[in-house]
């Protein structure tokens, strides 16, 4: 069982020795034992009452409201990861996915999309087997690209808000993993099957993990940032015919 610090223990007893000492000079001056104890009382019932104000649902506001406020941090960290290294991995590794096709409908949001489409494309994406091949694919191509992004990586591993989403923590985790993977290999001399089927589970892992992420991500622009979504949907990593261009 923790100790409480002597301070914490001298703090409270000074307080109530005050308290003790206040009460002593109200009945030596009014010597009225009766309309002490009313209101000693009486304030002693309010406890349980100020408990419940304070503790319950004081509390629970500025709980919900610093957990809103965490999350649109959250939000901030997973928009900087997507637009400096997410969108363009997404795309990156499309090119290993064998299985794509079905889901290509469920990865093409746009400004039609309510919470239940999200919802739907974040099942069907769970629910498929991604199936990854990493024989004939760029895979120097790929290390480049994730060596060329490693300090980003690293300074969003850091960032102290992300101890708050262990969902997208674990997306971060999965794509550092794989930059290592890929960085210790030198791929201008051949590999064995064996290790093709090592580095496609690696990036199985990345993948899946920014699938869900990024369409939760999508979701939460659409709702709060409708002018940040168009664009992103004419980014779409997923969507070959997609252009920033407004037509």
């Amino acid at each position: 069982m923790k100790k409480w610090p002597h301070w914490q223990i001298a703090f409270g007893a000074a307080l109530i020795a005050l308290s003790a000492l206040f009460y002593f000079l109200h009945f030596t001056v009014f010597h009225d034992a009766h309309h002490i104890f009313i209101y000693l009382v009486g304030d002693i019932a309010f406890v349980p009452i100020e408990v419940l104000l304070v503790t319950l649902i004081l509390h629970q506001l500025l709980s919900r409201r610093e957990k809103k406020v965490m999350l649109h941090k959250l939000n901030m960290v997973i928009g900087v990861f997507f637009s400096e290294t997410g969108n363009a991995l997404l795309k990156q590794l499309s090119g290993f996915c064998t299985n794509l096709g079905p889901l290509q409908d469920a990865l093409k949001p746009d400004a039609q999309w309510t919470d239940r489409n999200f919802r739907d494309a974040a099942l069907r994406v769970q629910a498929t087997d991604i199936e990854i091949d990493c024989r004939g694919r760029d895979l120097a191509g790929l290390q480049a690209f994730l060596l060329s992004r490693r300090d980003s990586l690293m300074r969003l591993l850091e960032n102290p808000n992300l101890l708050e989403h262990e969902a997208f923590t674990d997306v971060l985790w999965a794509v550092v993993h794989l930059a290592e993977e890929l960085a210790a290999r030198d791929f201008s001399e051949p590999r064995p099957d064996s290790d093709a089927l090592h580095l496609a589970g690696d990036i199985k892992r990345a993948y899946t993990r920014m699938l869900r992420a990024w369409i939760d991500y999508m979701a939460h622009l659409k709702t709060a940032y409708p002018y940040l979504f168009s664009l992103a949907v004419r980014r779409n990593p997923f969507d070959p015919r997609a252009s920033v261009t407004v037509q």
